[in-house]
């Protein structure tokens, strides 16, 4: 498979793959590794397109397998995100205690609206919609497993169970004050 050309990603982030690979290289869940370390390096932790081709060029693999793994797993994303994460779970137990209403507070607060983001309007789908200043993005996952906090929103990877629309609230506006 070529290698895609140089001016596709800068020289650095070829640097730090080049080293990740060699790293990982043989190692049970390698792809999975250089994938998470590679979006976490990004200033808007995402996965943009000609990184994914560059690292299947450089681990000689399909790109449509490189896809199919950062598809896959929720921890990766394939657009911008906010420099804060609002992630919201779905799931049924989540959804019996309020978890809809979760989103749409956290919608409202964020200038985010609550027309547009879904796929056919049912909230329950996969959502994800950031915010112009790229302060905050807002998303949703099908269940993160922690059922008897319901419900459970995760804001900046840090795990909120028993959440309500005021301690979301809240948690933005600590955000915001930069605290």
């Amino acid at each position: 498979m070529p290698t895609p050309s140089l001016g596709s990603i800068p020289t650095d982030e070829q640097v730090f793959i080049d080293k990740l690979i060699a790293i990982r290289r043989g190692r049970p869940g390698a792809l999975l590794g250089v994938l998470e370390a590679t979006q976490e390096r990004n200033r808007y932790k995402y996965l943009p397109l000609e990184t994914l081709r560059y690292v299947a060029a450089k681990m000689e693999m399909p790109l449509a397998r490189i896809y199919s793994v950062a598809t896959f797993y929720a921890l990766f994303n394939l657009q911008p995100q906010g420099e804060n994460t609002i992630c919201i779970c779905r799931g049924t137990a989540c959804h019996t205690r309020g978890s809809r209403n979760l989103l749409q507070g956290a919608r409202l607060e964020l200038g985010l609206g609550l027309d547009g983001g879904e796929s056919d309007g049912n909230e329950a789908d996969k959502l994800l919609l950031t915010t112009a200043d790229q302060q905050f993005t807002v998303r949703t996952v099908a269940c993160f497993g922690q059922c008897a906090m319901a419900p459970v929103v995760e804001v900046n990877h840090r795990i909120c169970g028993h959440a309500t629309e005021r301690t979301l609230q809240r948690e933005i506006e600590t955000i915001r004050a930069g605290e």
